[in-house]
């Protein structure tokens, strides 16, 4: 489908707002009515885009993207073959991002559009991303703990700043952007690489909305796959706990059967303890064996990533769904299988 442009129709966006979409068919209209409305008061009309990107959500929120990229030319939707996660999807539209400033939101109508000129100085005056602190978070209180156990981990494996929150809501320089992108890896994990690449960090506090409807699409499995992404994903810590603790418990079994030879020594009639003997079995088999789960952890992503594991897969866009594949859409990402198929 290939719209024709209108005299509002940005060119040349000098802002982009990516936005991941799943089952938010109800909520796609009010959330560009309010970006749009947002950006037009802040003096950016004409300048920008909004890139909603369907992570193969089961509703209509594929229908309701066509419907508003017919009606605002500065709408521009993707909609991927399957689900590949919030963050694969948010990279698919930082790849296909023309701004300068790149926002990045979550589609639940949680992230106040308020916030967005705020965000978008403080990447202009210099910073390569600018974070977002909640206030009043609305999460449920298991979310809560977990992101601070999650906060506290990147601490220690990612070097992050102390204070800083991790945000799904937040803007990137272009420049950012374009080094984020040129990782190849199929198992995303945003934050991680933009600690990886980056200091340049603002961060601005802002009042976090009350979702209309429905729950989060995030439940303890992903959290914890998430987690995964940036355990084993961004360093190497973990396998050199394992060694430690290797060498921990191999330096635990010498002393202990020390005081079991002295002990017996000094005491024949003391029993044999089946009892602690299995326990202490029991114990370090379960240590070796979630350790050995790790190692597979880390060998069958780099299986992944060297078997061409794509980051996501692209059915269609809004902007030209109708013309065959060609080399130009396998361009724009390396990593990615582009067709633009209807």
């Amino acid at each position: 489908m290939t719209t024709a442009h209108r005299a509002d129709t940005p060119t040349d966006p000098s802002i982009s707002v990516v936005v991941p979409v799943y089952r938010s068919e109800d909520l796609l209209d009010t959330l560009v009515a309010t970006v749009t409305r947002a950006l037009d008061t802040a003096g950016h009309h004409n300048k920008y885009e909004i890139i909603l990107v369907n992570d193969a959500s089961p509703d209509g929120s594929w229908q309701v993207i066509l419907r508003l990229a017919k009606e605002h030319t500065y709408v521009r939707g993707i909609s991927l073959r399957r689900n590949f996660g919030q963050h694969n999807a948010v990279m698919a539209g930082l790849n296909h991002a023309r701004g300068r400033i790149i926002i990045v939101m979550d589609d639940d109508m949680q992230h106040p559009s308020q916030a967005l000129q705020d965000m978008i100085q403080a990447i202009e005056t210099g910073n390569d991303v600018c974070y977002t602190r909640y206030r009043n978070r609305q999460h449920a209180g298991w979310k809560k703990l977990g992101s601070r156990f999650n906060g506290w981990v990147a601490g220690y494996l990612l070097h992050k700043p102390a204070g800083l929150y991790m945000s799904s809501f937040k803007a990137l320089s272009r420049s950012l952007v374009d080094e984020i992108t040129a990782h190849k890896g199929p198992y995303v994990y945003l934050d991680g690489l933009i600690l990886d690449l980056t200091r340049s960090i603002a961060s601005i506090d802002v009042e976090h909305m009350k979702r209309p409807q429905g729950c989060s699409n995030y439940n303890l499995t992903k959290l914890i796959s998430l987690w995964l992404r940036m355990a084993t994903g961004f360093s190497v810590l973990p396998l050199r706990l394992s060694c430690l603790a290797g060498v921990f418990f191999f330096i635990m079994s010498l002393l202990l059967m020390g005081v079991i030879i002295i002990q017996k020594l000094l005491h024949p009639e003391t029993p044999a303890g089946w009892s602690s003997l299995a326990s202490i079995l029991l114990f370090s088999s379960g240590f070796q064996l979630f350790f050995i789960g790790l190692v597979g952890e880390y060998l069958g992503r780099t299986y992944m990533n060297l078997n061409g594991k794509p980051q996501f897969s692209i059915g269609r866009t809004t902007w030209d769904s109708s013309r065959p594949p060609t080399d130009d859409d396998a361009a724009v990402s390396a990593n990615a299988i582009s067709s633009d198929a209807p």
